[in-house]
């Protein structure tokens, strides 16, 4: 018998103060049974840093030719995808084919090794590459609760989030102009 994904339910105060975007998204999540918790939170991170309207989370690692996070236009163009771990450059390659915007929010604790190898083969291709330390992605897991209630707070490539488990600091490092 196959495992089933694990629900949480998240309400999110959000302030973006470099974007001036106060929307408090509230959000169901599905962990995949093989997904960690670390790799879970950073989709919330990367859902925040890149928070809109029509911004969903997908199938994601039940689907692999979907990215985790995408954002579809009003005429259903595929306006963002988000990627989070460290994808192969083919698998980014065809998503800049298909997608107006591409990000990557890269987190392991093998995420520098992975760049030092892969990350030429990211040069010329239309995409943003972050990279978050896998201590603050540690951090940012031990918040982790089945029903969340937390603030978020935007500003300069970081993101501090409060919550009733205690708060951590996430910074993010652009890894591609």
């Amino acid at each position: 018998m196959a495992l089933k994904p694990t629900i949480y339910k998240l309400k999110i105060m959000l302030s973006d103060l470099d974007l001036n975007n106060f929307e408090p998204p509230n959000l169901t999540l599905a962990q995949h049974p093989s997904e960690t918790l670390e790799r879970m939170m950073v989709r919330v991170l990367a859902f925040c840093i890149n928070a809109h309207e029509r911004l969903e989370f997908s199938k994601g690692l039940s689907e692999p030719d979907e990215p985790d996070i995408w954002l579809h236009s009003l005429d259903d163009r595929l306006e963002l995808w988000i990627d989070v771990g460290e994808p192969a450059a083919e698998r980014i390659k065809k998503a800049t084919r298909v997608a107006e915007a591409v990000r990557v929010y890269s987190f392991n604790n093998k995420s520098s090794a992975w760049w030092k190898l892969e990350g030429g083969k990211f040069a010329g291709l239309d995409a943003e590459i972050f990279q978050i330390p896998y201590e603050d992605a540690k951090n940012l897991a031990k918040l982790a609760d089945r029903t969340m209630d937390f603030s978020v707070t935007l500003s300069g490539g970081t993101a501090y989030f409060s919550t009733a488990k205690g708060d951590c600091e996430v910074a993010w490092l652009a890894l591609t102009d």
